[in-house]
């Protein structure tokens, strides 16, 4: 169990994209990134707040990540790119970009590829574009599949389920979907799941499909990663709990 839970914290993106977020809950939710067990893999904010990020945690093992076109996907190309350019100024090293997945959706099957391409040509090799495809806006789940073909083919770096915003945000058969894509492309890309994943078990559900198609040492911050900020204090409970018990045994 504590295997398992140091993993999925070393996965985790530590994430605040709220209205109401501040200098000040931004230099909090940092001072969690590091952990007694393993730093998470990443902060991801809103662009403004890239600074303070970089200010709280630097020197540490901590990507710099921030959003763009978010949450809706609907500012389209010009703006994606635009804020795709600001974020990696402002000194982030990881964007993740909403595409335009009602127009997918809806039947038009090149806004979104146009867009990865865009900005994955902005982020070049030094930069990694995780694109979020709103997994929950999808009851069809083949088309969820071709979608994350496409991302991968016009050069997503990581898909990744969901914004956190919508009515349904990540679940196992989206993530089942998007996975056995990734496997079939036979392309290099990581895989996010984000939003509602908050337990322990719930990251192991994840982790072990992960596992199952891709392989056991597929899972890792370089490949998957958990957009999440409540999972923290459930991995930090299962690892603190197991780490009191082991003392308490050697008296």
């Amino acid at each position: 169990m504590t295997k398992n839970a140091k993993l999925a914290l070393s996965l985790l993106d530590l994430t605040s994209l709220s209205a109401d977020d501040t200098n000040e809950s931004i230099q909090a939710l940092c001072s969690k990134a590091v952990t007694p067990f393993t730093s998470v893999a990443a902060v991801c904010v809103y662009p403004p707040f890239l600074s303070v990020c970089q200010d709280e945690l630097k020197g540490q093992d901590v990507n710099f990540a921030a959003v763009a076109n978010f949450p809706s996907g609907d500012e389209g190309l010009e703006a994606a790119i635009a804020q795709t350019k600001n974020i990696i100024a402002l000194g982030g090293n990881e964007v993740d970009l909403v595409i335009p997945y009602k127009e997918w959706i809806a039947g038009d099957k090149n806004s979104a590829p146009d867009m990865i391409r865009a900005c994955k040509d902005i982020c070049g090799d030094q930069v990694t574009l995780k694109v979020i495809l709103e997994s929950g806006a999808f009851e069809d789940m083949d088309s969820l599949y071709d979608l994350s073909i496409e991302a991968i083919n016009a050069g997503a770096d990581f898909i990744k389920t969901s914004t956190g915003k919508t009515d349904v945000s990540a679940t196992i058969e989206a993530a089942e979907a998007m996975l056995k894509a990734i496997k079939d492309s036979g392309k290099k890309c990581g895989f996010k799941a984000s939003g509602g994943i908050r337990t322990h078990a719930q990251a192991v559900e994840y982790m072990e499909l992960a596992q199952n198609i891709m392989g056991e040492n597929w899972v890792c911050a370089d490949n998957f990663r958990f957009g999440a900020s409540g999972l923290l204090n459930d991995l930090l409970g299962v690892l603190g709990q197991a780490t009191s018990t082991a003392q308490k045994s050697t008296y």
